[in-house]
């Protein structure tokens, strides 16, 4: 039987990611919508930067998760300390075969294997201004509207939810 990437599993990846990258997300994902959030993938943030995960929780907070699939992917990465302009906590987010070490105390850690994900250090908070806060939730419904749309035009099922599921 073949082996079917995740890539090809998930008919809204853009290409961008690696498949590592892609089962460390799948993980972070189900931890994030069991704890009764809701994420959207590759946010465009208003620096033009783009956040791999942005989740919104039920009390409204906003947590940027910037996921880091190798040693390397993390040394060559600069912009993080930008995405803590953009949320109330900010964590990272890798797989086993990294060392969690390498990643900055005053940054929450979740480890990820693709079926699950575990917050392993709490990120601490730092609440956005409140105008700040009212850009990124309107970026944040635009953005998910405008890709609930996308995917229902090209024939791609969406479950709809009701008012408790989120």
């Amino acid at each position: 039987m073949p082996i079917v990437s995740p890539i090809h599993l998930n008919p809204l990846a853009d290409g961008r990611q690696s498949e590592r990258a892609l089962v460390i997300r799948r993980g972070v994902q189900r931890l994030l919508m069991e704890m009764g959030a809701v994420v959207l993938p590759e946010l465009s943030l208003a620096t033009g930067r783009r956040a791999d995960l942005v989740a919104l929780t039920g009390k409204g907070d906003v947590w940027i998760i910037e996921i880091k699939s190798s040693v390397e992917d993390f040394r060559v990465d600069r912009k993080w300390p930008d995405y803590r302009l953009h949320s109330d906590r900010f964590f990272f987010a890798s797989h086993p075969e990294v060392p969690t070490e390498i990643f900055p105390e005053e940054c929450g850690f979740i480890l990820s294997d693709g079926y699950g994900a575990e917050i392993l250090r709490e990120a601490p908070e730092h609440r956005l201004p409140p105008a700040t806060r009212k850009a990124l939730m309107l970026r944040f419904a635009r953005a998910g509207a405008a890709r609930l749309t996308a995917a229902e035009l090209a024939g791609v099922p969406v479950p709809l939810l009701n008012g408790d599921d989120y």
